[in-house]
């Protein structure tokens, strides 16, 4: 959540918000009723859409239509459905916005009360959920959040300190064409080293946003009907702490009390500082963390290219089949589908995909 506070300057502190995804005619009642659109073009346009949700593009005429009617109100709304639809909320089309969105603004004096920083931390952790899975060429979510990875984003060619030291830190970067592609992503990140990763990335940012203890919660997230675990535990060497071995992940199935661990959020506080002291190096870490690190890390986000390269066991989960004909048959189904680009989802490749996991549960 410091990231994000620092990146894109929203707000950390406030409310989650709970309401359920809509239907399509509930789609339709909403921009009638809210965007000033007639009965007939609601429902021709959601149809066109097929699911429960708008167009960027129209969603943009129509803004421009309701500015130059001096139709403020509507021009309100629609602009800021527009803003999170392609920015905190982007859909992996980058084309579409879900329709629940909409309930956000149907009233504009609560828009400041609710988190807008765990609203895009969550949106973007569900969608690197996604990313984590072979078949997933798209990341969702707002990208300029990882651009800042030297080797992912650029720096601005016109940005200036003394001229936008107050601006949030996202404008020191600039898109690079042709990374935000999920395939393009992981090579990149795989080859980071200790010298491309900044460990104390905000120290000379905070005379303009100041760190929050709140970032410091370990707990659930949640925005809409999405629970994702927020484990600060495991990168405390950002916040200044000497890592230590971190607790097992949360089980967000069984969380049942977010809202209320959110509001007492010291007691989590006080339980991730407690175990370790301050850090007087970016390396500095408790004893054992290393040892413990390099059991459960993947060993492909070591260098790949290292005179001398440790020696890192593959963990258990990421062995493979035992059997060595079914460790044959998992190779050759896995670089067929690959080979052809294959997504889970499509329905041609689905008897293969099932054959992928039955081969690789052997």
């Amino acid at each position: 959540m410091d990231d994000v506070s620092c990146l894109l300057h929203l707000p950390i502190r406030g409310i989650f918000w709970s309401p359920q995804d809509v239907t399509e005619e509930v789609a339709v009642e909403l921009v009638v009723d809210y965007l000033g659109v007639s009965q007939c073009e609601a429902q021709s346009h959601v149809r066109s859409c097929k699911g429960s949700y708008y167009k960027l593009e129209w969603l943009y005429d129509l803004f421009v239509q309701h500015k130059a009617a001096s139709s403020w109100a509507y021009a309100t709304i629609t602009y800021l459905l527009m803003l999170v639809g392609s920015t905190i909320f982007a859909y992996k089309t980058f084309t579409l916005v879900e329709a629940r969105y909409l309930l956000l603004f149907m009233d504009l004096d609560r828009c400041s009360g609710y988190s807008w920083g765990a609203a895009a931390l969550v949106t973007l952790y569900r969608y690197l959920g996604d990313a984590s899975m072979f078949s997933c060429k798209q990341l969702g979510g707002y990208p300029t959040l990882v651009q800042y990875f030297p080797t992912v984003g650029k720096r601005g060619e016109n940005w200036k300190l003394a001229d936008n030291c107050g601006l949030p830190r996202a404008m020191r970067w600039s898109y690079r064409q042709g990374v935000l592609k999920v395939d393009d992503l992981r090579p990149i990140l795989d080859e980071l080293t200790p010298a491309d990763v900044i460990w104390r990335l905000f120290d000379d940012h905070r005379a303009w946003r100041q760190f929050d203890e709140l970032c410091l919660y370990r707990g659930c997230l949640k925005w809409g009907d999405t629970v994702v675990p927020y484990l600060l535990d495991r990168c405390l060497r950002q916040f200044g702490y000497k890592q230590y071995v971190p607790s097992p992940p949360l089980d967000c199935m069984m969380a049942t009390d977010i809202d209320v661990d959110w509001i007492g959020y010291h007691q989590s506080v006080i339980a991730v500082i407690r175990p370790t002291t301050l850090a007087t190096t970016p390396s500095d870490v408790e004893d054992g963390y290393l040892e413990w690190y390099y059991c459960v890390s993947h060993p492909r986000l070591l260098p790949p290219h290292r005179d001398d390269p440790r020696e890192v066991p593959v963990p258990v989960y990421d062995a493979g089949p035992s059997d060595p004909d079914w460790a044959r048959v998992s190779t050759f189904i896995h670089r067929y589908l690959r080979h052809v680009n294959a997504e889970e989802e499509d329905p041609q490749f689905a008897d293969l995909f099932e054959a992928l996991h039955i081969s690789r549960s052997h």
